[in-house]
């Protein structure tokens, strides 16, 4: 019996790393593309079982080497994606549009039994945001190229190595005052990562037929819930001020300058809309897929690196007393 292989673009991200633990456990072969096979490839091929992963090195812009890739693969998983333009060709429309339709152009050339792309939650909505349009725009254009596709909508993806929880703690453990955008009222649904990867096996495996699902975790949080729920684990008390939209735009037009922004005009747009399922697409659980994991008790699990005294710092440790 052939061994399926899976072809993986944004492999060595925080999901990439789940995923690939997740198909080679279930003898999955994966072929990993990265952008620095001498940066990142040693990473990759820790991630899951020995003689199932392949690296390989391409740049994204370079069609004849992925074309290659192509004539061995079964299935194609696309990963990537920026929350923030960079100079260089790192825009919005050439990572959320113009590449993932190359692949779904490759896809079709090449017959791959499924394509599926990981998108986002609440683009609809967000009609003035540059990066929720490119996102839409790549979907349409990936479903006119390659119908046997399906386009995974998360909602925030949060993992002890995400770019989500683990910053937030790490702005409030060092800021005594946090802004509250929108006073803090945005509703998101947080997925955790093998929540994620799960519903992402389950399509490859199962035939999954909806060509759009909305991914989503267990629970409703603000994101003032939010930001109290990891105040309250890491142990520290900060004043979370609502901040004035006129000197969000300012912060944000500042914040942009950095290397890695803490906040774009984008994405300031971005939080005006609800990052929750519409109701007009499927989601995991109704395609046999809920989602387990709780935001609280999966960051409460490697929330102690933000606190003082680390992992020694719970209750737990009290049996250790001086004479």
């Amino acid at each position: 019996m052939k061994v399926k292989n899976c072809l993986i673009f944004g492999g060595s991200g925080q999901i990439g790393s789940f995923l690939i633990r997740k198909l080679t456990k279930n003898n999955l072969r994966v072929t990993v593309v990265t952008r620095n096979i001498h940066q990142k490839g040693l990473k990759i091929k820790t991630q899951g079982n020995a003689g199932f992963i392949e690296v390989k090195e391409s740049n994204i812009y370079d069609k004849e080497k992925i074309e290659k890739l192509f004539s061995t693969a079964d299935y194609c998983i696309n990963l990537i994606g920026i929350l923030y333009e960079k100079k260089k060709g790192n825009s919005f429309n050439n990572i959320h549009s113009i590449f993932p339709t190359l692949l779904a152009k490759l896809c079709k050339k090449y017959d791959i039994k499924h394509f599926i792309h990981l998108s986002a939650l609440g683009i609809n909505e967000a009609v003035d945001s540059n990066y929720a349009s490119s996102k839409l725009d790549g979907e349409k254009k990936i479903l006119d190229n390659f119908s046997k596709t399906t386009i995974l909508r998360p909602s925030v993806v949060f993992s002890n190595s995400d770019n989500f929880s683990t910053q937030f703690m790490t702005l409030l453990n060092r800021l005594p005052i946090f802004p509250l955008y929108y006073s803090g009222k945005t509703k998101f649904m947080p997925i955790h990562c093998s929540d994620l990867t799960n519903i992402i096996y389950h399509v490859l495996t199962k035939d999954s037929n909806p060509k759009i699902i909305e991914c989503v975790g267990p629970e409703i949080l603000t994101f003032k819930e939010i930001l109290e729920i990891l105040l309250n684990l890491i142990e520290k008390k900060r004043l979370l001020v609502p901040m004035p939209l006129a000197i969000a735009k300012l912060s944000a037009k500042f914040f942009q300058l950095l290397p890695k922004p803490l906040l774009t005009e984008d994405q300031l747009r971005l939080l005006k809309y609800d990052n929750i399922n519409s109701g007009k697409y499927k989601t995991n659980s109704e395609i046999g897929v809920p989602s387990k994991l709780f935001f609280k008790e999966e960051v409460k699990k490697y929330s102690f690196m933000w606190k003082e005294g680390g992992q020694f710092s719970t209750d737990k440790y009290n049996f250790i007393k001086s004479d």
